[in-house]
Parts: C-alpha cells; structure tokens; sequence
C-alpha cells in the first residue's frame, strides 16, 4: 500500500521512531494522526515536521484507556476522513533489574501499554480498516519479542505477545483488504529509557556507554525501514544489524543466542 494521499494514524508519535514515522509519511504524501500520552511532546512533533503540519493531527490518549482509544477513530476522521492505517509503535520498557526485583505496579503498566494498548488500538479501528479498498497494520515488537533479554523479561514477554498477535491478524486477514505487518527493531537511538521512566544502570564505562550507542540504529533509519515495509506489504519485518543477526542464531542455535545475550547484559545487570 502507497501511502501518498492515505490517512494514517501512529501511536508514540511524539518522540523517537514514531517522530520520524510521522515525519516520513507527511513528507510522503500521508495524512497523518500522530498519537500520545504526553501534549509537549505532540506540540515537538507538530513543530518538527515545518510545511507539512497542515496534514497532521494530533490526539492527546493513553492506549490503556480502552474508552479513550474507542473514542479515536471518530476523531480521526473528523479530522481527516477514512482512516487507511495503523501504526501501533507506543511502548514503554522496565527498569533494568530481575523479576523477583520488580514491582506489580510495574509489571502491569509494562503489560498494558505493550501488549494492551496494541489491542485496543487495533480493536478500535480494525472495522474501519476493513471497510476500506486497501489498508494496512503495523504492530512494532522488539528483539526481545523473540528472544530472551534479562532485566527486560516483563518487556519481553509483552512484545511477544505483539508478534504472536500480529502473526494471528495476518493469518485472520488473508485474502482482505487489510494488509498486516510485524516489526522487530534492535537497539535504536531513542529517547525510550528516559520517556519510561527508567534510569540506565551507571555501571558501565563511558567507552562502553559510546560502543554500545555506536551499535544502534538510528530513529530515522528505522522509519525508513518500517514505512518501506508498508508500502512493500512485508509480513516481517527486522530492524538494524543485531536485530537481523539475533534473528538468525535464535533460529539456528536458541541456547547460544540465549547465552549470548544474557553475557551482553551482565553489565546492566550487574
């Protein structure tokens, strides 16, 4: 699906890779509802994309809030028309620390805004989306969504909840005219530890902290990728070098993936 002259709505539009989405698909043509928990960080957004803001809306919602999130499609289309796509990118990750060290009040709020608030989202607007001669569902997971990453497991176990329901749509939605899409990105250079309200470990050296933002990609590349993969109606989608290698030894060899990784936290963790 072209996305020139389609409307789409993208969640965590205001910061990191759903900025660049947003900023992507003005400068493709897209009209676009960017979607978020915070007002400031819609008003950067709108600020950021210059002659293209006149395409853009912006909806302040928690995903959580399932009533919240019915009222959406509504109020994109008064804005817009028909809604064409949805791009659920909005997550939060845990603090850097085992399950037996996390609190319930945590895990539930890692639980609803990753897994729950994807459902919602998609709930909302799936009826419209198929009523529609062509449209499109991107769910973003994570690295960690296939594999397992220690001090991220509540995390983890969220985002593949992500991939297994995005994998189910798609199988429900062949031979529609909705197209379906699972992204996997590795370590991208965003703002998500600060916007989750979580504090990196500062055990690690600053030549270390430096490698480790040296491995990521960057948040526009991974737009790049992730519209690309829109308008290419890809099934799967992976998102930098590591995600693409993880991908590779986790099918080949799950145990060494799994040891591999656990090794690259073990300063995080401490």
């Amino acid at each position: 699906m072209q996305v020139n002259g389609k409307v789409v709505v993208v969640t965590g539009g205001g910061d990191g890779i759903g900025r660049q989405i947003v900023t992507l698909l003005l400068q493709k043509g897209a009209r676009v509802a960017a979607v978020d928990i915070r007002q400031d960080a819609l008003d950067e957004t709108r600020a950021s994309v210059g002659g293209h803001a006149e395409r853009l809306s912006t909806h302040v919602a928690d995903i959580t809030d399932r009533e919240r999130v019915f009222a959406l499609p509504a109020e994109v289309e008064a804005a817009h028309g028909p809604v064409d796509a949805i791009v659920n990118n909005a997550g939060v990750i845990q603090p850097f620390v085992r399950v037996h060290e996390l609190e319930m009040e945590t895990i539930d709020r890692v639980l609803a805004v990753n897994l729950v608030g994807p459902v919602n989202v998609t709930k909302a607007f799936l009826p419209g989306l198929m009523a529609r001669p062509e449209a499109h569902i991107l769910n973003v997971s994570s690295m960690g969504g296939f594999l397992p990453v220690p001090g991220q497991a509540i995390y983890g176990t969220a985002k593949a909840g992500v991939k297994l329901f995005t994998e189910a749509l798609h199988s429900e939605l062949a031979g529609t005219n909705v197209g379906v899409t699972v992204v996997f990105p590795g370590g991208v250079g965003t703002r998500i530890s600060e916007n989750s309200g979580v504090e990196v470990p500062g055990n690690l050296s600053e030549a270390e902290a430096e490698k480790m933002a040296a491995r990521t990609t960057s948040p526009e590349e991974a737009a790049r990728i992730i519209v690309c993969g829109i308008e290419e109606g890809a099934q799967r989608v992976l998102v930098g070098s590591d995600a693409k290698l993880m991908d590779r030894l986790s099918r080949l060899n799950p145990k060494f993936a799994a040891g591999f990784i656990t090794k690259q936290m073990k300063d995080l963790l401490g």
